[in-house]
C-alpha cells in the first residue's frame, strides 16, 4: 500500500484544465483554481498524461489567438465600424473604416521573441582597447 497523502487529483480535472487553458489561465492560476501548489500541477502532468494533453490542447488556441492579435497590432490593421448620429431626431448609421497604425512596441516584442538572434537586447563587454576583460582575484595588500 503506497504511503503519503491521498492525491487531490480527480478524473474530471483534464476537462476543466482544457477549458481553463482556453481562457488563458497561467500555470499559477490553474494551481489556484485547483487549490494546489503549482508544483502539483507539474506533477499531475507527469503522472496523468490525459491531464497534460488537455492542458496543452487548451493553451494552444488561446496562445494562437493572442499571437494573431499581437501580429495584427504590430503590422497595423483596419476594420469596418459604424458611427451612430442623431439627425433631426432620428438615428443615422454611418459606416466607415477604422484604421490602426502599426504599433512599434508590439513589433519590437514580436521580433525580439521570434528573431531573437537578430533583435535580442544584448550588451557585450570588453577590456581595455577592445581586448579581453582582466579578472583580478584575491585580497589587496596594504603595503604601507
Amino acid at each position: 500500500m503506497p504511503g503519503g497523502r491521498p492525491t487531490l487529483y480527480r478524473d474530471e480535472f483534464p476537462a476543466l484544465a482544457y477549458k481553463l487553458g482556453l481562457l488563458g489561465l497561467t500555470d499559477e492560476e490553474l494551481a489556484t483554481f485547483f487549490e494546489v501548489h503549482v508544483d502539483t500541477i507539474y506533477e499531475w502532468d507527469k503522472v496523468h498524461p490525459e491531464f497534460s494533453e488537455a492542458r496543452a490542447r487548451g493553451k494552444l488556441p488561446a496562445d494562437a489567438e493572442v499571437a494573431a492579435k499581437l501580429y495584427h497590432r504590430a503590422r497595423g490593421y483596419s476594420h469596418k465600424a459604424v458611427k451612430i448620429f442623431q439627425y433631426e431626431g432620428q438615428p443615422v448609421e454611418v459606416p466607415y473604416t477604422e484604421h490602426y497604425p502599426p504599433d512599434t512596441q508590439a513589433a519590437t516584442w514580436w521580433l525580439k521573441n521570434r528573431r531573437s538572434r537578430d533583435w535580442k537586447d544584448r550588451q557585450e563587454f570588453t577590456g581595455a582597447d577592445g581586448g579581453p576583460i582582466q579578472v583580478v582575484t584575491g585580497v589587496p595588500r596594504d603595503d604601507s
